[in-house]
C-alpha cells in the first residue's frame, strides 16, 4: 500500500476513535440530564465521522492511483 493511502487510513482510524469517544461522552451527559453537553459531544462526534469518511475516500483514491493503473 502506498504511504499516502496508509496515512489516510491512519487518520480515518483516529477520527473514528475520536468520534466514538465523543459519542460515549454524549451518552454519559444525556444520562445525567446535561442535554446541552450531550448535544455538543454528539455534534463533535459527527464532525469526526465526516473527517473519517473523507480520509477513507482519500485512501481509496491513493490506492487506485497506485495500483489501479493497467
Amino acid at each position: 500500500m502506498s504511504k499516502k493511502a496508509a496515512e489516510h487510513h491512519r487518520k480515518a482510524s483516529e477520527h473514528h476513535s475520536h468520534a466514538a469517544r465523543h459519542h460515549g461522552e454524549a451518552a454519559k451527559h444525556h444520562d445525567s440530564g446535561h442535554h446541552e453537553k450531550a448535544a455538543h459531544h454528539a455534534h463533535t462526534a459527527g464532525g469526526h465521522a465526516i473527517h473519517a469518511r473523507d480520509h477513507a475516500e482519500e485512501a481509496r483514491k491513493a490506492h487506485t492511483e497506485e495500483y489501479g493503473k493497467k
